[in-house]
This record gives structure tokens, C-alpha cells and sequence, in this order.
């Protein structure tokens, strides 16, 4: 079993061999079959992820007879593979278990690389592969999957067997994949890397993926603009839009007639992650027209197909991909690339070839196949689920709390910060918690307009819109009026007040934007204020002014934009002690407050901590949890807009 994990784990790690988790492994010890269980990803599966099937079993499923009605037949071997498993086994085993059990070899590894679909999703493909692989291997012309495909391959086995006097190791599946097998795990090895060596070598033309070549600006600005009525329009199929574009995408949306090679489904893995087509959108010059066309084809797609699509190509500027939620939204984006590449490598082999019509629709109707999408789609709700948060000021302290607890909650989170490598750390450490790409960091300067708006252009590529911004970037400079310089007022104002206009400014044009193709969403503008803006500050006056000037730009800004139902508040925390706005031993409110005589008396830095606690009535200073409390609170009611909600421990009541 540890080699066959280790196995699992190498190729699954490996995106040139697995996308969204797919393939399958087994081992066959003791009369057993040890078989990936499906929802289970070979990347990280442990030995309690394989299912134990009895091979005696499986194989009197291969001789059993069973109804002519395909629909009745496959729940009847559904229910026989269930009853083939172990004692005390209850997970789900892989789909193609049968096929694993009829190959007599230790060890059996079915994946779906790229490099090999090119070969088997291509016009040519048997004959190119008879090319470069003699009679070592079996070609399995396309059917249907489960039983009839079990079947089909035990009898070319049987033939493959009589004609060359021993077993194959190596079979390709139209518009599949490919299943390797051997006794050890380095034959299994060996014979992929020969695989991949001989497709190398026969490939004419690699696809330009290349980083280098994603949009223009003015195609990266079109792309902004449609991402929100998108997202919109999708309603919950789409809470995530991410826009891609490369140099293959360039290329295959040129014009309708360039884009065939994306109008179809390559594998079963292509129509349960990205749906069986993909919608193109023709283009237009004028942005309103832009809106009508995007609108029109996605309703005939609706119309026709039942469903929304995944996969949104609009010509001359990119693809969106689209999911529930920003897992379901990479999956898809990860196949896209894989069509990509699939389209590009078939190009040496006779040209690309899709499933037909009558696969494609029993693969979308199949008991087993809408299993897995659901397995795949499935994601725990958190309070903040679904939602895409700005938290500016979010790569420590405060602002990194914040954006953790959104992340925490289920939202796809921008940490928009000055600092960009600790914003990126912040990023890469959500996700490494809860998984890739929820999380991004985007350099910015709250402070500079056009870093404002590539905040919000990068979130909208990203994430498709935005529900809820949080203006958390802050500074404080204290002083007397003596001591305090103009530049210093200036910086906390421009900072603290002009920021936040700014913020405001961009943030709600993306939300008005969504909100014309969804009247009945809701969006947030949550400002973290401070209790200094509830009360003046002591030798603290433009900290103080810059929040008092806060609220009263959240009132204003709230009476604006509620009919566009985007709610503005600000949310007002009374000392952060542990934050590194009061302890930073060079810049922080404890030591300017110690060195401006704040505190009469005070000895130490220790002694001016002391006191600022003894002022709150709950008797501890204000902890994240506090002010998620009442930031979740702001976001959660529909009835207020244009508050102060203070969060001081009781030093602060309102009136």
C-alpha cells in the first residue's frame, strides 16, 4: 500500500498527468483490489482513501447478465460494484474499478495528460499511435462508460491476449485518457515516461500558455468591464468569474470560425468541470452593445442547453470561466488550459476531434459522471461564502485579521496592501489552509488613484466583481500642536480621509455596475473607523479629524449609493493593544503617546498601556473577533446604512 500511495501522489501532484483531482490507482494483493475512491484526489489521497473491493467479485460482475436498457443496467452493476466491496468498506469506489480488476498486474494507473489526449482526442490518433507504438498497445474506439466500456475492453484484452500470447500494459481510450499497468510501480514508470518521450518528439507546435502574452491594457479594461454584469447574470452558478487570456485564447478568438476548437468537449472530465460547449460571444466596439450581445447569448445558451455555461469566450478579448464558488471556478480554469493544450497537440495528429453528440449527452445524464461534479462542487458555507472582500491595509495586524477571518468564512479575499510581499505571504498562507487561488495579494497605494483603480481591475479579473470592501488602511502620527508638523497632518488626512474616497469611489462603481444586471444583490462599504472618531483625541487631533471626517463621509456616502443597494458604515474599535498600531516599538500610538506626554505621569511605555486599559470597562483592549462580530453584523442586515457601530468595551455609548 505505501507504494501504491507514493505512486498516487507523484503523478497527482504532477498537473501535467492530473487536472481537478482526476485519474485513479489500485493495487491487487490477496485475492483484493485496492481501488481510489471516488472524491478522493490522488494528490493527497492516504491509504484510507482506497476503497477494498473483493476481485472475486468484480470479476462475476464481468460474466453476470444483466438488462438491455442501458439505464437499468447501469444502476443494476452500480449496485453489484457496491456489493463487491470489503467488509465494513462504505466509501464510493472509482468508476472505471472494473477496468482495473480485468488488467492482471499489480499495480494499474489510469491518468489524463494533456500531451496523451492530443493523441486520442485527434482524427488520427489510432494510426498516429500505431506509429510510435507498434502492437504494444490497445486503441479503444469511444463508447459508452461503466459497464459497456468494462466490457469492451475485457474482450480486447481477451483478443490482444490470444494474438500475442501475453497481457497488455498499455491501453488508450478515445476521448479519455490512457491506462498503464505493471507489476511494480517502476515499470509503471518506465512505461509513462516512454509515452510521454514518443509524444514529445512527434509534437509539432507547443501552446503558447506564456504568462508574457496575457492582454492588453485595453483588453484587460473591456474584460473588467464585462466580468460584474457577468457575475451578475449568472446569479449563483457564477458567484466566481475569473478571466484568462493567453496566447492560444488570442488565437482561438479571433473570430467564431477560429474558435472551433473550443466549441466542444474533449473528455468526460471537459463536461463535468466545464460543461459539453462553451458560449462564444461575438464582439462588439461599443461597451452598451457589448452588454446586449453578452445578455443574448447567454440566454439562447440557457434556452438550449438547460443550463448556464462555465466557459464564456467573448471574441478578441478572452475567456471567463465561472463557478459556484472559486473552487469550482479553478477546476474550470484548470481544464481550459487542458483544452488548450489538447487542441494545440491534436493539431500533429490529424486534428482535433470532440466526443460525439450522443456521448456527450450520456456522460451529462449519467448517475456516475453528476456524482462527481457534485463531490467536486461540494464546499462547507461559511458567513461570508461566496462573497469577493477588498480588505485594504490587510498584510498585518489588524487588516490581516480582518481578511483571515473573510477567508476563514468562505470569501475570496484581496489583500490590497503597500507592503506586497508580506500581502503575498499573507495570500499564500490562507491558501495553503483552504486551497489555491481564494486568496490573492494586489499591491497598493490607497492613496494614488491609479493604484486604486488597478486594485479594483485586478479583484474584477480575478473574482468577477465585488460584494464587500473594507477600507482598513490607516495611520496615525500624534503630537501637540507645537510638535506636530503639516506634512505629518497632511499625510494622516490623505491617508485616513482621502483614501477612503477614493476606495469608495471605485469600489462602488463596480458594485453599481453588477448591480444593474442584478437589482436585488446587495454590496457593502465598511469603513474600520475608530472610537477617536466617536470622540477627539488628546494631542491626537488629525487621527481624530480623519475619522470624525470618515463618518461623516460614510453618512454621505451611504445616502448615495442605498439606491444602488450598496450599504456604507463604519465600524468604530476602541483600542487594538496588541496590534502593531500600538506596539511597534519605533512608530507605535504607545511609544508617540509615551514620548508626546499623552499620559501625565507615565514612566514607561508599559505605564502608558496601563492606563489606555484601565479606561475600557470590559477591562481588555478590542481583539479581531470583536470587530468581525460587528463588521459580519453590518454586512448581514439589509436595514441599516450609514452607521457608526463603536466596538470600545463600552468606553464609547452611543446617544
Amino acid at each position: 500500500m505505501k507504494h501504491l500511495i507514493e505512486l498516487s501522489n507523484e503523478y497527482g501532484q504532477n498537473p501535467e498527468f492530473v487536472l481537478a483531482g482526476g485519474g485513479n490507482t489500485s493495487l491487487k494483493e490477496d485475492g483484493f483490489l485496492f481501488v481510489k475512491g471516488s472524491g478522493t484526489t490522488l494528490a493527497d489521497i492516504t491509504e484510507t482513501g482506497f476503497v477494498k473491493m473483493e476481485l472475486s467479485k468484480l470479476a462475476a460482475i464481468m460474466q453476470k447478465k444483466y438488462s438491455a436498457d442501458l439505464k437499468t443496467r447501469e444502476a443494476e452493476v452500480l449496485e453489484d460494484l457496491m456489493n463487491a466491496r470489503a467488509s465494513g468498506e462504505t466509501k464510493r469506489p472509482s468508476v472505471e474499478t472494473s477496468l482495473h480488476a480485468l488488467m492482471p498486474f499489480r499495480y494499474v494507473v489510469h491518468l489524463h495528460p494533456a500531451l496523451v489526449n492530443g493523441l486520442t482526442c485527434a482524427a488520427e490518433g489510432r494510426k498516429d499511435a500505431e506509429k510510435l507504438f507498434g502492437e504494444t498497445f490497445l486503441w479503444i474506439d469511444i463508447c459508452e462508460p461503466g459497464y459497456t466500456l468494462a466490457v469492451k475492453v475485457r474482450d480486447a484484452l481477451n483478443a490482444y491476449r490470444t494474438a500475442h500470447g501475453l497481457d497488455c500494459k498499455l491501453i488508450f481510450l478515445k476521448n479519455h485518457g490512457v491506462f498503464v499497468a505493471g507489476d511494480t510501480p517502476d515499470d509503471v514508470r518506465k512505461t509513462y515516461a516512454e509515452i510521454m518521450a514518443k509524444l514529445q518528439s512527434a509534437i509539432k507546435r507547443q501552446p503558447d500558455l506564456s504568462p508574457d502574452l496575457s492582454p492588453d491594457p485595453s483588453s484587460r479594461e473591456r474584460a473588467a468591464q464585462l466580468a460584474p454584469p457577468l457575475r451578475a447574470l449568472l446569479g449563483e452558478e457564477g458567484r466566481t468569474v475569473r478571466f484568462e487570456s493567453n496566447g492560444e485564447t488570442k488565437r482561438l478568438l479571433a473570430d467564431k470560425s477560429a474558435f472551433a476548437p473550443l466549441s466542444g468537449a474533449y473528455t468526460p472530465d471537459h463536461i463535468v468541470y466545464c460543461r459539453a460547449f462553451a458560449l462564444f460571444v461575438p464582439y462588439a466596439e461599443e461597451i452598451e452593445t457589448q452588454y446586449k450581445n453578452l445578455q443574448t447569448a447567454l440566454a439562447e445558451y440557457i434556452e438550449k442547453y438547460g443550463v448556464s455555461p462555465r466557459l464564456i469566450a467573448v471574441e478578441k478579448t478572452g475567456v471567463f470561466v465561472a463557478g459556484k464558488n472559486a473552487k469550482a471556478a479553478n477546476t474550470s480554469a484548470a481544464l481550459l488550459l487542458d483544452e488548450l493544450k489538447i487542441a494545440c497537440y491534436a493539431e500533429s495528429f490529424g486534428g482535433f476531434e470532440f466526443m460525439p453528440e450522443y456521448y456527450v449527452d450520456f456522460i451529462v445524464n449519467w448517475e456516475v459522471e453528476s456524482y462527481r461534479a457534485k463531490q467536486a462542487a461540494a464546499a462547507s458555507a461559511g458567513r461570508a461564502d461566496g462573497k469577493t472582500v477588498i480588505v485594504t491595509g490587510s498584510a498585518q495586524g489588524f487588516g490581516q485579521g480582518i481578511a483571515e477571518d473573510f477567508f476563514k468564512e468562505g470569501a475570496n479575499v484581496v489583500i490590497a496592501d503597500l507592503n506586497d510581499a508580506l500581502a503575498r505571504e499573507v495570500a499564500e498562507k490562507c491558501n495553503a489552509n483552504k486551497g489555491a487561488n481564494r486568496a490573492i495579494a494586489v499591491k497598493c497605494d490607497v492613496t494614488d488613484e491609479n493604484s486604486v483603480k488597478t486594485l479594483l481591475e485586478e479583484t474584477v479579473l480575478a473574482f468577477g466583481g465585488l460584494d464587500v470592501y473594507v477600507n482598513n488602511a490607516g495611520i496615525v502620527r500624534a503630537g501637540s500642536l507645537e510638535e506636530l508638523t503639516l506634512s505629518a497632518f497632511d499625510l494622516v488626512t490623505k491617508v485616513n480621509y482621502t483614501a477612503y474616497f477614493l476606495g469608495v469611489k471605485y469600489a462602488s462603481a463596480v458594485m453599481k455596475l453588477e448591480h444593474r444586471f442584478s437589482p436585488e444583490t446587495w454590496f457593502d462599504i465598511v469603513q474600520i473607523n475608530s472610537k477617536s472618531g466617536l470622540s477627539g483625541s488628546n494631542k491626537n487631533f488629525a487621527y481624530a479629524g480623519s475619522k470624525f471626517g470618515g463618518i461623516g463621509l460614510t453618512q454621505s456616502f451611504a445616502l448615495e449609493l442605498i439606491p444602488y443597494r450598496i450599504k456604507v458604515n463604519s465600524v468604530c474599535p476602541g483600542n487594538f493593544l496588541d496590534g502593531p498600531l500600538w506596539t511597534d516599538p519605533e512608530k507605535g500610538l504607545f511609544v508617540q503617546y509615551f514620548k508626546a506626554n499623552k499620559v501625565p505621569g507615565a514612566k514607561s511605555v508599559d505605564d502608558v498601556r496601563k492606563f489606555y486599559e484601565s479606561k475600557v470597562p470590559a477591562g481588555r483592549g478590542c481583539q479581531t473577533a470583536d470587530v468581525m462580530r460587528a463588521v459580519y453584523y453590518a454586512i448581514e442586515q439589509v436595514y441599516e446604512t450609514g452607521q457608526a457601530i463603536p466596538v470600545t468595551g463600552g468606553q464609547n455609548m452611543l446617544n
